[in-house]
């Protein structure tokens, strides 16, 4: 809705990044870069007055591993399995709020629909501790950096990209915006057992819709029919989700929804950065639970 205030804002700030220069766009809170003009210092202190509740419905992802995807899936479900249509168009990333729509967060009817690119040590405690169930989006890490180069080089609130290899480079030493992929997978290795996370890939969901439709729903208590399932994998697809994103995304749409195809960072890596990727993988994520689900070997090689 246009007349949203979050929204305005939103838009606001982004006007303010086209007059910064580089530099001035990123700063580090607690050892990790964030985008200034969106996560400010003030937004991320706010968390820590946040309130889960058990009936939350939370959505975490890396950066560009289908968090806004999977927003528009998450919201269909909502709207068939309560019959409330969703009013925001916003993403609901927490990071984003900010002291003032922190409050009217906290006064919001419930199920709330809320999400993060956070690294699991960084969510706020009260999220765990009230044992708000998380839907976890990952994406194998070659896509992922090349969705992130895209998204970076169009994006006014962050630094424009040098070259592919320069920022190559800064997603392996994970310096960039919310950190190192690698250590995002890792801490959501200790929580695989958690009976209120749920960790899903982007290519499994891809691949089969409909399934990944009908998980996710049983996960946050939902019961659809076989009609409503269908229903809402057909919206669901990346390119009715693009089609749409004019009206969800205003004029970041075509920078959030590029092409969202599995095996694109075939058209970008040299042989000796496929190579380096394959061997950090190996070293840090052959033989993990979530290095499994990522089936490496399928989407990397």
């Amino acid at each position: 809705m246009s007349g949203n205030p979050l929204q305005a804002k939103m838009q606001a700030r982004l006007e303010k990044a086209k007059d910064m220069k580089d530099e001035e766009k990123l700063y580090r809170y607690k050892g990790v870069l964030y985008p200034c003009i969106m996560c400010p210092e003030e937004n991320l202190k706010a968390l820590d007055n946040i309130s889960a509740r058990e009936d939350d419905i939370m959505l975490v992802a890396y950066p560009k591993c289908g968090f806004n995807w999977m927003v528009g899936v998450l919201r269909q479900i909502m709207e068939e399995g309560s019959g409330v249509k969703a009013e925001s168009k916003i993403p609901p990333l927490i990071e984003f709020f900010g002291p003032e729509v922190m409050k009217n967060v906290g006064n919001a009817p419930s199920p709330r629909f809320l999400g993060t690119h956070m690294h699991p040590d960084n969510i706020p405690a009260t999220f765990y501790q009230n044992k708000t169930k998380m839907l976890v989006i990952f994406r194998n890490p070659k896509d992922t950096v090349v969705s992130y180069y895209h998204f970076s080089n169009n994006n006014p609130v962050l630094p424009s990209v040098k070259s592919w290899d320069s920022f190559f480079s800064d997603f392996m030493s994970g310096e960039v915006p919310w950190g190192s992929f690698f250590d995002h997978a890792l801490a959501w290795e200790k929580k695989m057992d958690d009976p209120n996370i749920m960790i899903i890939t982007y290519e499994n969901i891809k691949q089969n819709l409909s399934e990944g439709v009908r998980k996710i729903s049983t996960f946050f208590g939902f019961s659809l029919t076989d009609a409503q399932v269908e229903q809402i994998s057909q919206g669901s697809t990346f390119s009715a989700m693009k089609e749409k994103s004019a009206n969800s995304h205003g004029n970041m749409g075509n920078v959030i929804f590029r092409k969202g195809e599995v095996g694109d960072w075939k058209n970008h890596f040299s042989p000796e950065q496929s190579q380096q990727m394959d061997k950090v993988f190996k070293e840090r994520l052959e033989g993990t639970r979530i290095g499994t689900l990522l089936n490496y070997q399928l989407h990397c090689q």
